[in-house]
């Protein structure tokens, strides 16, 4: 059976993305929009929207066109909504990428998505491809042969006037891993982002809330819920260029912060931490949880704590994300459930080994569709087939189900990412790089329980030699981005495949990864 979303439809406009932030910003003038939570930095709504157009005329005399690829390497800060916002103004393509990348995943990124200008921060100036000629890179504060961001900010050309089709052009390429497999790009038009604004613009927080800037902008999560939303209400956002406790807890008491949108291993942290003055969160009232499964005891822990209400959501990169949410204004929906589908959202539960449609209370994969689903993954017709059906309905790899009351709750994950404290880790890609490491005849790559990371990649090893377990996770640190580092090491005499050589992980994760 079909499920419906319980909200009443909404009508998206045949605007830009710019162009519906822009035009709420000139209503808020002198109100503080974004405000950078270690300095004190930042814009009110007036001045953010003459920054971006400022900067959206600066790239165009730089060579900036309709079309071009934007890749925006840094943390979060303001600076970093004004550079996005003037790129796509500018009829451009933004593609955020991670700041701990490493160089080689930084480029491949690049060259993935063709990006022909870089928007970075002095220290990451070294990440950037050193045989790109044609890259042109952007660094806030300026660094030697690279375009200051200033000079941007402070041109006087008029923004281009450039056309653009909100449901056909791109706005945003994040890179998800999707069900399976390496990263691919997600190609986000103006219109997908347009329609999730305003799906969530009613059930997360409200033009009245100060929120705090957590999760990164470059995770679609931090893009969307936290940076574009927060504009389009008019809320204030206090952004952190990175998570830290001291950062975190006098940001949010300097700065009066009413809502936060928070990852579950920081709600955990939050809720256990033994030196935390509980006082110094007393203006947070409201706290939203994504990007992975919330415990319910986490949740109960926190709201008691620091008597606060939270909240869970749900989505993914490929619905610009969110699909699901319990609303601030809904007092009956369960801890545990991700709540009913947003506005304009269809659901349905498919048995996983048969394909049949599941009725409420049965569990299957949850498959979606709405106006918020990807144009499709870039160049790739084959997995934009796999994940997106002749009719539309995006299949998210998680298994669920429904109560009498149409919440929904996430019970398993038939996709064989891995969660580490949200963040998205493909086992395809660490095995690829243990299989390049001498000593590793073959290896497959689980999700192990953590009780503070939520799951941490653990490899399990068919070895040679006697290459040990600390090796060849310094090997590996050195190859890839923090939250993709191999913590754990289990070495087996052989990997359980199927028939067509495919890993059997299932069997891995219910053993524990040990030898059969």
């Amino acid at each position: 059976m079909t499920f419906r979303s319980p909200v009443p439809s909404i009508t998206i406009p045949d605007v830009s993305l710019p162009d519906l932030i822009l035009r709420r910003a000139e209503r808020f003038g002198a109100k503080p929009a974004l405000i950078d939570g270690p300095t004190g930095r930042g814009f009110t709504f007036a001045e953010f929207a003459e920054s971006v157009r400022r900067t959206a005329g600066g790239l165009a005399a730089r060579g900036f066109e309709r079309g071009s690829v934007m890749a925006l390497l840094a943390p979060n800060s303001p600076e970093y909504g004004v550079v996005f916002l003037a790129a796509a103004l500018a009829g451009g393509v933004n593609t955020p990428i991670n700041p701990t990348a490493t160089p080689g995943e930084v480029s491949a990124q690049i060259r993935d998505s063709g990006a022909r200008f870089l928007f970075t921060v002095p220290e990451l100036v070294h990440k950037a491809p050193p045989d790109d000629d044609a890259l042109r890179t952007i660094v806030m504060g300026g660094a030697a042969g690279t375009i200051p961001l200033g000079e941007l900010l402070e041109s006087r050309l008029p923004p281009p006037r450039v056309e653009i089709d909100p449901g056909a052009d791109v706005a945003a390429l994040p890179y998800s891993s999707g069900t399976t497999g390496w990263p691919k790009g997600v190609q986000l038009t103006h219109r997908n982002l347009v329609a999730n604004i305003l799906q969530t613009e009613s059930g997360i927080f409200t033009g009245e809330d100060t929120i705090i800037g957590v999760p990164p902008f470059f995770h679609i999560y931090g893009l969307t819920v936290v940076l574009h939303l927060g504009l389009y209400l008019g809320a204030t956002d206090v952004t952190l260029p990175r998570f830290e406790m001291e950062a975190f807890l006098d940001a949010v008491e300097r700065h009066g912060v009413t809502h936060a949108n928070l990852v579950p291993p920081l709600i955990l942290a939050l809720a256990k931490h033994p030196s935390i003055d509980v006082r110094r969160l007393r203006s947070l009232r409201t706290v939203q949880s994504g990007a992975a499964p919330l415990p319910p005891d986490a949740a109960r822990a926190f709201a008691e704590r620091f008597d606060c209400r939270v909240m869970q959501g749900y989505g993914l990169s490929e619905a610009s994300p969110v699909t699901h949410l319990a609303p601030r204004a809904a007092r009956n929906i369960p801890i545990e459930s991700i709540g009913p589908p947003v506005a304009g959202t269809e659901c349905r539960l498919l048995d996983p080994d048969t394909g049949a449609e599941l009725d409420a209370g049965q569990r299957g994969e949850l498959h979606i569709r709405g106006p918020q689903v990807m144009k499709g993954y870039l160049n790739d017709p084959d997995k934009t087939a796999a994940t997106i059906d002749g009719n539309g309905w995006l299949r998210t790899g998680d298994i669920a189900s429904t109560d009498a009351a149409g919440n929904f709750y996430i019970v398993d994950r038939a996709k064989e990412l891995i969660k580490y404290k949200g963040y998205a880790v493909a086992p395809a890609e660490l095995e690829a790089l243990l299989l390049m490491h001498p000593g590793v005849v073959d290896a497959a790559v689980i999700p192990s329980p953590d009780p503070v990371a939520g799951e941490v990649p653990k490899a399990v090893i068919v070895r040679t030699g006697r290459v040990g377990a600390r090796q060849l996770i310094a090997w590996v640190a050195e190859r890839v981005s923090p939250h993709k580092k191999i913590r754990r090491v289990e070495f087996v005499d052989s990997i359980p495949k199927s028939a067509s050589g495919k890993i059997l992980r299932r069997l891995l994760r219910e053993h524990g990864g040990r030898a059969f």
